[in-house]
């Protein structure tokens, strides 16, 4: 895929951060089945800063962006959420430090660093019914479609459709998963029969951005 400047980036975070005001509700009641319902409130709440702050933000470089974002997240996203998404956004700054030029294998690089910042702070894993269930299996997909030199490859909308769907198939996969981490944990298997809300939100900000990349001008 043709490398491409940090707007795209500023683009993705930005429609992530507009996905997760949006769907405060929806992700809220989600999380209410089995957890405290406040996943949807906190997230929202800290982007809503991201966005509010957002012409502040350094764009010397991504890394830089992205390190500042994060910094939002951490002090404003309440609960668990901000730690973990927050971690999350310094991995993938870390993983492209100084870099001015973004491509596909790049985005790759944020996601697994991403992944590995939340494993570790987290203590959670593929198969514990956490967030980790789409952003894994999404990012394993993205890579193949880097990889690959058949489209989507060529172009980052066809890579973004291809992170979308195969995000939603695994958030759509935790429903039958009993959770081990967190406090749907706590419910034991109570938390089978419904999806992990983290996942699901994975999957509804790759498919927003999925949408909105194939209609950017």
């Amino acid at each position: 895929m043709t490398s491409t400047s940090g707007s795209d980036l500023e683009f993705v975070v930005r429609s992530i951060a507009q996905t997760a005001v949006d769907n405060e509700q929806a992700f809220s009641e989600l999380d209410a089945v089995v957890g405290d319902g406040d996943f949807g409130y906190s997230l929202a709440r800290g982007f809503e800063i991201v966005l509010a702050d957002w012409d502040s933000f350094d764009r010397d470089t991504p890394s830089a962006f992205l390190k500042q974002v994060a910094q939002v997240i951490i002090k404003r996203v309440g609960g668990t959420s901000g730690p973990l998404w927050g971690t999350a956004c310094l991995r993938a700054a870390g993983a492209v430090n100084e870099r001015t030029e973004l491509g596909g294998t790049d985005a790759v690089a944020m996601l697994r660093a991403a992944a590995e910042g939340i494993k570790l702070r987290g203590k959670s894993d593929l198969g514990d019914k956490t967030l980790l269930d789409a952003l894994i299996p999404m990012t394993d997909a993205l890579e193949n479609a880097v990889n690959s030199r058949e489209a989507p490859a060529d172009t980052s909308a066809g890579l973004a459709a291809v992170a979308a769907s195969a995000a939603r198939t695994a958030a759509d996969a935790t429903t039958p998963m009993q959770a081990m981490r967190g406090r749907p944990s706590y419910t034991g298997e109570r938390s089978i029969g419904s999806p992990d809300a983290g996942a699901v939100a994975i999957a509804v900000m790759a498919e927003r951005l999925a949408d909105a990349w194939a209609s950017r001008t």
